[in-house]
């Protein structure tokens, strides 16, 4: 049974840097500032392929203070659902709709050439999906963002162009977190602040991605604080996305806590998962896929030579140092909001814009060095693989990209203005989709339906958080409701307690549809597709209904 309230404890060291309370005077700030404003600013925090449980409010052995004092002044959304990766993801955070009608039924850098021009396919945020940034400019808000874009690569889409009044942004899914380039590296990666395209040879010599979009958005903020006008600030950081990087001050933090491997860091991460009420006490998490001989990775960690174990643990050691970095940021978010009497009068969203990462990826050309010392500085360029993306991913099957629960089930924090104090954490399903809505009907503004601005629209499809947010609902949609969803020819559709799957990879799992009942088995161990063949095709009706609604098109690559 699931704890009916989640506490975390805070060291009286973290409240001293003044990051979790307020003075009196921030306090009288604070007081005016919301007076003077009947909407609330909005902050939302996305961070890039974060594992479920790689936060201390999620079960990690990692450092996230700030997280988690978050989560200790909020809530919980312990059953939070993306897109299967980063791109259908934002794209459905900004339209409120499919990722397929928005515009990125394939990620772009993905598109087969079956698919280029069909619509749905566009590979940018296209011209019938909202912009949440928009709307939201148009009545009134200042719209920031900093950081990963992914959602269109010329002027006509992006972030200015689509709403955004201050923009430093990465265009492409992904860039080297240092400003150096290795000799031999061919870097793809367009920066622009304000729609003016940055030369990464401009970039200070200093950078490193999470501490630069920090500056940048602050710095946004700063230049309207005097505003009478809220704010939407969107921190879209690039961090922990591959490859794996970190300042020099948080490689060594975790010397040594990854030496006992895969297993015992996953069963401890879950182990305290069901100590903090994030999942309950019977909870049967998913199995470590026996992939050793059939994916790109080392095996079990008992079958690893000393040498492997070794760089093994130094590559998560280097991941958790990127995630503490991750936290340190988003604490000088919330640290400036209090400064300058903003805090109480922000609603505040905390997620991950899908699950952990589990795919090896191939060493680009160029002089990268991944010797063991090397790893983590501006010379080295790797993931964490699949072994510890099942950790990172824990208690799911599965990860990033697939449709397994580890691949669209992400952390998520919400925290309502005034708020003081965590609240009971939610378990019903949530989605993306349901952000636009959520955050307008906070600002008081009609969800816009059929046209916006001349203009044929995608009705927005999700559902507005506030009802279960503000304890008047304790389910966000109507009972009997399905979701499903398509990527890259991994697909799911849900209804109920039971859930369809198909893994396009067939070596991550049966090369046909699989079942599994959710309420039983949300991690996903055992496939019931031959014992219950009829709820198998009444899941697939809902998955082809969907296709059809959705403009789904066949995959093949």
């Amino acid at each position: 049974m699931y704890k009916k309230t989640l506490f975390l404890s805070v060291s009286i060291a973290f409240f001293s840097l003044g990051l979790s309370a307020c003075n009196d005077d921030d306090n009288k700030d604070n007081d005016q500032h919301t007076e003077a404003k009947s909407q609330p600013n909005v902050l939302f925090i996305m961070a890039d392929d974060l594992g479920y449980s790689d936060i201390g409010a999620f079960g990690s052995e990692i450092s996230t203070p700030n997280l988690d004092a978050l989560a200790n002044a909020g809530r919980l959304l312990t059953d939070y659902h993306t897109a299967p990766t980063c791109s259908p993801t934002r794209s459905q955070l900004l339209s409120g709709t499919d990722h397929h009608q928005a515009g990125i039924g394939s990620m772009a850098e993905l598109l087969p050439a079956h698919l280029q021009g069909q619509p749905g396919y566009e590979g940018y945020l296209n011209e019938r999906s909202l912009s949440l940034a928009e709307v939201l400019k148009d009545n009134g808000y200042h719209t920031y963002i900093s950081g990963k874009w992914h959602l269109g690569l010329t002027p006509e889409t992006n972030a200015k162009a689509r709403g955004f009044e201050r923009s430093f942004t990465l265009l492409q899914g992904y860039d080297l977190h240092f400003k150096h380039t290795p000799e031999g590296y061919a870097r793809n990666a367009t920066y622009t602040e304000d729609g003016v395209q940055v030369p990464v040879s401009d970039l200070p010599d200093d950078f490193f991605s999470t501490d630069y979009y920090t500056d940048k958005l602050i710095g946004f903020l700063e230049s309207n604080k005097a505003s009478k006008q809220p704010f939407f600030a969107y921190a879209a950081y690039t961090a922990p996305h591959w490859p794996i990087q970190a300042p020099s001050s948080y490689r060594e933090k975790y010397k040594g806590v990854y030496d006992v491997g895969y297993d015992v860091i996953r069963n401890a991460r879950i182990a305290k998962q069901k100590q903090l009420g994030v999942i309950p006490a019977n909870f049967t998490p998913a199995t470590p896929l026996d992939t050793a001989t059939s994916l790109p990775n080392n095996g079990q960690w008992d079958e690893l030579t000393t040498a492997q174990k070794t760089d093994e643990a130094r590559r998560m050691e280097i991941y958790a140092g990127m995630v503490e970095n991750l936290d340190h940021n988003i604490g000088r978010l919330i640290h400036y909001l209090k400064e300058t009497g903003q805090y109480d009068n922000t609603l505040i969203f905390f997620v991950s814009d899908n699950g952990a990462e589990g795919n090896h990826r191939a060493l680009p050309a160029g002089a990268f060095d991944n010797s063991y010392a090397n790893l983590g500085t501006d010379q080295s360029y790797y993931t964490i693989g699949p072994r510890w993306g099942e950790v990172s991913a824990a208690p799911f099957h599965l990860w990033k990209g697939t449709a397994g629960e580890g691949g669209t089930t992400a952390p998520a924090i919400v925290k309502l203005p005034k708020q003081q104090s965590a609240e009971t954490a939610h378990h019903g399903f949530a989605s993306v989709l349901d952000v636009l809505p959520t955050v307008l009907d906070y600002a008081d503004i009609d969800l816009p339906k059929d046209q916006y601005n001349g203009r044929v629209i995608n009705n927005p499809s999700g559902y507005s958080w506030r009802n279960v947010l503000e304890n008047r609902a304790t389910t966000i949609r109507p009972d009997n409701f399905s979701v499903a969803d398509e990527l890259h020819g991994f697909k799911y559709a849900k209804q109920g307690d039971w859930k369809i799957a198909y893994q396009a990879n067939s070596k991550l799992g049966t090369g046909a549809w699989e079942l599994y009942n959710l309420k039983a088995d949300r991690g996903e161990t055992q496939n019931l597709a031959e014992i219950y063949p009829n709820k198998v095709q009444e899941l697939l009706n809902i998955y082809q209904k969907y296709t059809e609604d959705n403009g789904v098109q066949e995959y093949v690559q």
